[in-house]
């Protein structure tokens, strides 16, 4: 039986994604969110499952000390954490923005992260070795995101907050990463304009899950995990392309073969020979 996961914001699009993985892979699931409505909707929508529901989220140090006291009354050692919430971004340039807006943004996106680990990692450890702790991250964490100048800086933080927990989380034996999307999720509402590469949420709870399940492998661990993208299909299962400059890809070898034939005449050396001969 696979340790017990617990899921923060786990009513989220990807919080709920990350619930459905879970228990259709038989892992044990606590999901915490502040939404309880929404957590009773997610608990109908899984009969069966082996899940608990627990009202709470961890937003300073008071919320993650009374989150803990929860957890420890369910008596269930957490084998996982996946922190699955991420606030809608604040859109501007920095520049634009009001006095205290950027203080506000790493109080609202950079704390909350600090705390819900001050709290956790130590709970996981407590479970026993190789507990892992895995924060999903979003745009703007290695290059700035066009148009959304806050989200970025405190991405950037988040991510810098990240690696210094995984150096320091290591004395505990608990696995402490960043799965970084560093492109938006593909939802149902912007399906029509989302880019091919556009991940769904349930792909990326498979690899947040992945991560979890590689806890135990004494390979070293990457503090921070890129998300690929392996979509692409081959050309031969591509849908049919504009035309370019008056012809299709599909018709690209073809002009290529006339093109050297047409050439290859006048590369020869006999041609070469006849044209100094011309020229004398």
């Amino acid at each position: 039986m696979k340790g017990t996961l617990l899921i923060l914001d786990a009513t989220s699009s990807i919080g709920r994604a990350l619930v459905q993985v879970a228990v259709d892979s038989g892992r044990p699931v606590i999901a915490a969110s502040l939404d309880y409505p929404a957590l009773r909707a997610l608990k109908a929508s899984h009969r069966g499952a082996d899940l608990a529901l627990m009202p709470g989220s961890i937003t300073d140090e008071s919320s993650s000390a009374a989150l803990v006291a929860d957890l420890r009354e369910l008596d269930r050692p957490i084998a996982g954490v996946i922190v699955a919430g991420c606030r809608e971004p604040i859109r501007g340039r920095v520049l634009d923005q009001p006095d205290g807006a950027l203080q506000q943004a790493v109080a609202d996106e950079v704390l909350p992260q600090l705390a819900a680990a001050r709290a956790l990692v130590p709970l996981l450890a407590e479970g026993g070795r190789n507990g892992s702790y895995v924060v999903i991250g979003g745009p703007g964490g290695e290059n700035p995101w066009a148009g959304y100048g806050l989200r970025s800086v405190t991405a950037a933080a988040t991510r810098m907050l990240l690696r210094v927990m995984h150096d320091e989380a290591r004395a505990q034996s608990v696995r402490v990463q960043m799965l970084a999307v560093e492109m938006p999720v593909r939802t149902d509402q912007n399906a029509e304009r989302a880019c091919a590469q556009w991940p769904t949420a349930i792909a990326i709870a498979e690899r947040a899950l992945a991560l979890l399940d590689h806890a135990g492998s004494r390979e070293p661990a990457e503090a921070i995990v890129r998300y690929a993208w392996h979509a692409t299909p081959p050309l031969s299962a591509a849908p049919e392309r504009r035309a370019v400059h008056g012809h299709r890809p599909a018709e690209t070898p073809r002009l290529l073969e006339d093109t050297w034939a047409a050439l290859k005449p006048m590369l020869a050396p006999d041609s070469i020979d006849s044209t100094n001969n011309k020229k004398a």
